[in-house]
């Protein structure tokens, strides 16, 4: 019960603290909604700790004071009545006494000590757990995001985006170490007020007035080197993308040093940024240690000037030399702590917005069964646009598919082929009209299932740097991977021969991104990885581009051989690869231009005829 009213109490408090939405605490709270239930009854625990380990401060410095004057002067400290009853306990003798509250002493910092360091491993272990938990959130969001979002953004925002998780876990770390400062500063403060309220004043005004100057005039600029590091770590990952990605290019047009100079624009900023951020968090630490030796040395001079002279004062003197030995660290860590997570600010928004990214609860559900395709595929009136105020690329468009027919799609550079092909498979939403399967319409749960219905092959195949067979059964775990199913793919595929010729068969890496394999070869792969699905509707974008005309022409009478239950939609890079198809759809501007079979097309449309023999794209 009193864990909940002080986690209600704690809740309100921060609410009230919150001023704006570009706030800190604000971002704080919002972060605080992504960690879980465990994670934060973690941090309630590490609160208990990081109390228990300032009580532990405030007894290892308070045992300094009987320690020191035990040892200044025995006989007098033993006259104290407290003293009398320890020094009575241990046999009367002021040896024992002194042995006593040595290791009394010992004891207390040991036990400080010891907590100090448990703490410090409780932190940093809940700090990057919880920072694991983020992680493994944040690219879970990203990749349940709708085909529209992927399209709509550039991929290095995200993967920079996943790089600063870094900086959330800097943040949860760098925020725990400021609580625990914080506490154990109040901690600090009251021993030495008990000790010599006058001394203890005096001394954490200074300090803390001292440290509070230098957080008003950093802040600000902490804030603009945050700004400063999230874009241009942004910049950073996009040079490297653009570089790397197109790294065959960039050899054969010598561009390397443009692509040099551009990531030299965005990484220099970056450094000098989290440079001067370290700099500004590490530097006060030095004027303070200088501070502070000079306090206690004009604290001294006074002391020495009262009427008892500096012995009586020495068991205070020497605590407060303790104090400020151990009030100095924490108000560096402190201090430090507090500008490493104002300057990481901007980084932390750009997380949480990626955290906060909608996922659609049926995504959430556990996979459907691949829907039953048993009719045929219908598209009503559809259109179709990228954005409010993009211009239409699919308008009116009617198209019934029936179930085992081969479909081909041709027409010129931007007549809305590949983005009907996306519409299909459910991966665009029509911006008005549907899409019907079996009359039903392909929305909801129902989606999923049409999705699994689907396999497809695009022109540009993405092989991870695994084996023959894990590519061909992509997304299936290595040890459920079915080689009889892959080898019957490979076969089908006409890639099979290449694999067996392979040291390793089909336990043979290719490479990052299919670097040991010709063009030709890794669209092999990928048919073979649809085929592998055993999937009901076959699509092909553009998938025999990279292949030669005797190859392609070999592959299409394979897929022609297939069950004539199998449904294929191809985009034709070439027009002799629709020649077989049952209906072939000339498409322009969003529309159908013209349907028909091969040779219908031949006879009736001037504008296929004229697409005949050529190569359109």
């Amino acid at each position: 019960m009193f864990r909940r009213v002080g986690y209600w109490l704690f809740c309100v408090l921060w609410q009230m603290s919150i001023k704006s939405k570009k706030d800190l605490p604000y971002l704080l709270s919002r972060l605080w909604h992504h960690i879980g239930f465990r994670r934060r009854n973690q941090f309630l625990a590490l609160g208990g700790l990081m109390i228990l380990t300032a009580i532990a401060e405030v007894f290892s410095l308070g045992a300094v004071v009987p320690f020191l004057g035990v040892l200044a002067a025995p006989d007098t400290a033993i006259k104290h009545p407290l003293m009398q009853t320890v020094a009575d306990m241990l046999g009367g003798s002021s040896n024992n006494l002194i042995v006593f509250f040595t290791v009394m002493f010992i004891v207390a910092a040991v036990v400080a000590g010891s907590l100090r360091l448990l703490l410090l491993w409780a932190t940093t272990r809940v700090a990057f757990n919880t920072g694991s938990d983020l992680s493994i959130e944040l690219y879970r969001r990203t990749l349940y995001q709708p085909y529209t979002v992927h399209i709509g953004r550039n991929s290095s925002a995200v993967l920079s985006g996943v790089g600063k998780v870094g900086g959330a876990i800097n943040i949860l770390s760098q925020c725990l170490m400021l609580v625990s400062s914080s506490i154990l500063f109040l901690a600090i403060t009251m021993a030495l007020l008990a000790m010599d309220p006058f001394v203890a004043i005096v001394s954490i005004a200074g300090f803390g007035v001292s440290y509070g100057a230098i957080a008003v005039n950093t802040r600000h600029k902490l804030r603009r080197n945050g700004l400063r590091i999230a874009d241009e770590q942004t910049r950073v990952f996009k040079a490297l993308q653009e570089g790397l990605g197109g790294i065959r290019d960039v050899l054969l047009d010598g561009t390397q040093k443009l692509y040099c100079d551009v990531y030299q624009q965005a990484d220099r900023p970056l450094r000098r940024g989290q440079g001067d951020n370290i700099f500004i968090s590490g530097s006060p630490r030095y004027v303070m240690e200088a501070f502070g030796l000079v306090m206690i040395a004009v604290l001294a001079y006074f002391l020495s000037r009262r009427p008892d002279g500096i012995s009586s004062s020495l068991p205070v003197l020497g605590a407060l030399a303790l104090g400020a030995q151990r009030l100095l660290p924490v108000l560096q860590q402190g201090y430090s702590a507090w500008a490493t997570v104002i300057g990481s600010q901007a980084s932390l928004a750009d997380i949480i917005t990626l955290l906060e990214q909608p996922i659609r609860e049926e995504l959430l559900l556990p996979s459907p069964k691949p829907l039953e395709f048993r009719h045929a595929i219908t598209l009503e009136g559809v259109r179709f646009r990228y954005g409010e105020d993009g211009p239409w690329v699919i308008r009116d468009f009617n198209l019934e598919i029936r179930k085992g027919s081969r479909i081909g799609l041709v027409g010129s550079t931007g007549s809305g082929k590949s983005t009907l092909l996306d519409i299909l498979m459910g991966l665009l939403e029509p911006s008005w009209g549907q899409l019907l399967v079996d009359g039903a319409p392909v929305d909801g749960v129902r989606l999923r299932a049409w999705q699994r219905t689907i396999a497809h092959v695009p022109q540009s195949i993405y092989l991870s740097d695994a084996s023959f067979a894990e590519n061909i059964a992509f997304g299936v775990p290595p040890e459920q991977v079915d080689l009889e199913r892959v080898r019957q793919a490979a076969r089908q595929a006409q890639i099979a021969d290449f694999i067996a010729s392979c040291p390793e068969g089909y336990a043979s890496p290719v490479g990052e991104r299919g670097t040991r394999l010709s063009g030709g070869q890794r669209q092999r792969v990928g048919i073979a990885r649809a085929l592998y699905k055993q999937a009901s509707v076959l699509v092909f974008d553009e998938a025999t581009s990279a292949l030669d005309n005797v190859t392609e022409h070999s592959l299409m009478e394979s897929i022609e051989a297939l069950n004539r239950d199998l449904t294929i939609i191809l985009i034709a890079h070439r027009l002799s690869t629709v020649r077989k198809c049952d209906i072939v759809i000339e498409m322009k501007d969003g529309v159908i231009q013209a349907q028909g079979d091969y040779d219908a097309l031949l006879r009736t449309s001037a504008s296929f005829r004229k697409l005949t023999g050529e190569v359109v794209s």
